[in-house]
This record gives C-alpha cells, sequence and structure tokens, in this order.
C-alpha cells in the first residue's frame, strides 16, 4: 500500500521542531516537514507560496499549516492538487482576524512593530506564541528559529493585510477553545479542540497523534 505523504508547515517564526511530538502511524502516512525561506524583496504572499508549493514533492497529499502557516498552506494549495488541506490555530479568511489585527491593518501600526527585538526570544516568543508562556521559554528558543528582520516585517504585513475574505470550502479548521491569538469567537465551522491554546500543536500532541488519521481518512472524530 502506498503512503500518504502529510506535509507540515510550522507558524510565524517557527522551526518544523513544533511537530517533534507528532506521530502518526507508519504504515499508513509518510511526514514530511517544510520551513520558511526567506521571502525575497517585495515578494507577494501568492508568489511566496508559489515558490513553496514547489518543495511538495507529492501528488494528491495532505498539507496541514499551524497559524500563519495555516495561512500560507491555503494560498499553497492553489498550486497543487491536495488529497486534503488542514489548518490549526489559524484562520480561514481575513474575517477571522481578531479585532488588534484589523485595527493595525487600517492604522499601518504593523510597520511599527520592532522586528529588530525579536533577537530577544522572549518578545518574539509572546508575538509568535501569546502571552502563557514563560515557563517554557527554553523551549521556544529552540522552536522559534526564523528571526531575520527581513522575514518577520513580511510575514506581519501578510499576516495583516492578506485579502482573502472567502473560505476554501475544502478546509479543514482544527481550533482550540482557549486560543489567545485567535479567540474562538471568531472563528467558524471548525473542529474545537477544548482547553487548546494558540500552542497547542505542542501541548495537545496526544490529542492530534490520536485524531489526525482519522481527520485525515475522512472519518468521525
Amino acid at each position: 500500500m502506498t503512503k500518504i505523504p502529510v506535509y507540515f508547515m510550522p507558524g510565524l517564526a517557527a522551526s518544523s521542531l513544533i511537530f517533534e511530538k507528532i506521530v502518526l502511524p507508519e504504515d499508513t502516512f509518510e511526514i514530511h516537514l517544510l520551513d520558511w525561506q526567506i521571502p525575497e524583496a517585495k515578494e507577494t504572499l501568492t508568489d511566496y507560496a508559489k515558490r513553496m508549493a514547489k518543495n511538495v514533492k507529492h501528488e494528491n497529499a495532505v498539507l496541514i499549516g499551524v497559524s500563519f502557516g495555516g495561512v500560507l498552506v491555503q494560498e499553497m494549495a492553489e498550486f497543487l492538487n491536495l488529497r486534503k488541506l488542514i489548518i490549526i490555530s489559524s484562520v480561514k479568511t481575513n474575517l477571522e482576524l481578531p479585532l488588534r489585527m484589523k485595527i493595525a491593518k487600517s492604522t499601518k501600526a504593523y510597520k511599527l512593530v520592532p522586528t529588530s527585538l525579536f533577537q530577544n526570544v522572549e518578545i518574539l516568543s509572546k508575538f509568535s506564541f501569546g502571552t502563557l508562556i514563560k515557563q517554557r521559554l527554553k523551549l521556544y528558543e529552540k522552536y522559534l528559529s526564523m528571526r531575520e528582520k527581513a522575514y518577520l516585517d513580511w510575514a506581519i504585513e501578510q499576516m495583516i493585510l492578506w485579502n482573502r475574505t472567502e473560505a476554501d470550502k475544502k478546509v479543514i479548521h482544527i481550533h482550540g477553545d482557549a486560543d489567545e491569538i485567535f479567540p474562538i469567537k471568531n472563528i467558524k465551522n471548525c473542529i474545537v479542540v477544548k482547553g487548546g491554546t494558540h500552542i497547542m500543536i505542542l501541548i495537545k500532541y496526544k490529542w492530534f497523534n490520536e485524531n489526525l488519521p482519522n481527520i485525515i481518512l475522512g472519518k468521525e472524530v
């Protein structure tokens, strides 16, 4: 039997190490990890997604993205023939963004984010993962590896200015009811993980290991 290729894309500034505790049955699935690349000067999200899509080497693959990685995989899907498209702790349209991000867009406040400070992993971890993180700071030093200013400036702008207003009906959305970055009150049509925060891919990995196989295979969770 041919194994199902499953590609994972991490969230903003994070490395693929965030998936290190995700285990899928090896007789059925084959895991492939994607990582962020430095964007080219003035590269659009569409062009970046087209470039990243070339790293998906299989037809009919499963593509899974976390947070801003969830936004990216939705754009990548335009260039791929996928078996399943899954987003975790993310949004399906800019209508699901929290009010503070909508305000940042209208005021262009995102341009004032001092990304050069993100060399300090504590500041970056608060921005990427929320504030409930002090006891895990050492972990994030490992997980938040993409700290280049050019990437961070670009990624924050692409997240805030994302222009998708209509959800792709093929997207399977998994979201925690305690997500502090993208509050669930703004999210429609998702599989809810009780107690799941924005970093539940790290904390609730047992839930994912138990449920992702069935979600990929189209079985009830």
